[in-house]
């Protein structure tokens, strides 16, 4: 190649990249200009300096320093160009620029759902009368969901109505697979685990065809409390929950046992709580029932324990005189940013 020719073209290649880096109105457009010209790898300086390579023997020198005044003159105008769009506070093309003298706008900082601030309030009010956090998944079989927890076959809580089973071949080693229906399958697990004493909480969701209305709802939050020891009586479960009840609540909430009946407690009662001028059922509670002892492999002649499960809507509800749990999942961010 002629020097002549290779010299006009780095004279078109340093007022190509002068007009491109003039016109770029941001951050945006002037990296896109230095990468077309100043790019490591493909950039069009890189082809001008291959272009080298192709001038006469005689005539290299010459060209070297002409291509070394070009590259210069090209990082020139882009430092130039980097330099006006940062005085003039442009991030973005069409984006007026930063006036840096007025007051910065406030951040709108989010928020613990209500839900999630209960479960974590929970936490530490039973955690302060001795109980330790349990986890476990939501996926379960029918063994811990129900034959474990002393629900025969023939129970009508087992009816295929009543919960949600998984359209699928897989099974587990307990029978086929479905969303827990209580967080009661978590004392299962632990208790397969663990020797007593056992003082444990678990909280979670759970899975239930019910109707949605202001106290129910298809999938809701549990909290799952149990304790085994030698010489537990139905005296501590009460003591439990009316510490629980105030601690929480404080000391404008009452709270009543009522008989029951549920297959994995014996004695059973319903826990109720009082919310202006009615009383609303917060979930079950008992004496752990000596089959579901025996299932996990303890002994009842020696061990005794009691359990509950409550409703952590219906709490948080309690707590903030809500009086809909629908209310909690509408994400209505004008309903959430009062809590």
């Amino acid at each position: 190649m002629a020097l002549a020719q290779y010299l006009a073209e780095l004279e078109t290649l340093v007022a190509d990249a002068a007009r491109a880096f003039s016109a770029a109105d941001g951050a945006l457009t002037l990296e896109a200009a230095r990468i077309e010209f100043l790019g490591a790898k493909s950039g069009r300086i890189k082809d001008a300096q291959k272009g080298l390579g192709a001038v006469d023997k005689a005539d290299k020198p010459a060209a070297g320093k002409h291509f070394n005044d070009a590259k210069q003159a090209i990082e020139a105008a882009f430092t130039s160009a980097q330099e006006r769009i940062a005085a003039q506070g442009i991030t973005e093309p069409g984006l007026a620029p930063i006036d840096l003298t007025l007051p910065g706008r406030p951040l709108r900082l989010g928020r613990l759902h209500p839900l999630t601030q209960t479960i974590e309030e929970l936490k530490e009010i039973l955690g302060r009368l001795g109980f330790t956090v349990a986890d476990g998944p939501e996926i379960e079989d029918e063994w811990h969901n129900f034959e474990a927890l002393n629900i025969p076959a023939s129970h009508p809580a087992r009816d295929p109505l009543e919960n949600f089973y998984l359209a699928t071949a897989e099974r587990g080693a307990g029978g086929p697979l479905l969303l827990r229906s209580q967080t009661s399958t978590v004392q299962i697990r632990v208790m397969e685990a663990a020797k007593p004493p056992v003082r444990i909480i678990s909280l979670g969701r759970v899975y239930r065809p019910d109707t949605a209305d202001d106290t129910h709802y298809p999938m809701f939050h549990q909290i799952e409390g149990l304790l085994v020891d030698r010489h537990v009586t139905m005296a501590d479960l009460k003591s439990t929950l009316r510490l629980f009840a105030a601690a929480y609540f404080g000391g404008d909430v009452h709270i009543r046992f009522r008989p029951s009946f549920f297959p994995f407690t014996e004695p059973s009662v319903e826990v109720d709580m009082s919310w202006h001028d009615r009383w609303i059922e917060m979930g079950g509670a008992g004496m752990v029932d000596p089959h579901v002892l025996q299932a996990v492999g303890y002994d009842p002649e020696e061990y005794t324990g009691f359990a509950f499960g409550l409703g952590v809507e219906r709490v948080c509800a309690r707590r903030h005189q809500v009086t809909d749990i629908r209310e909690f999942y509408k994400n209505d961010v004008r309903f959430l940013r009062q809590f």
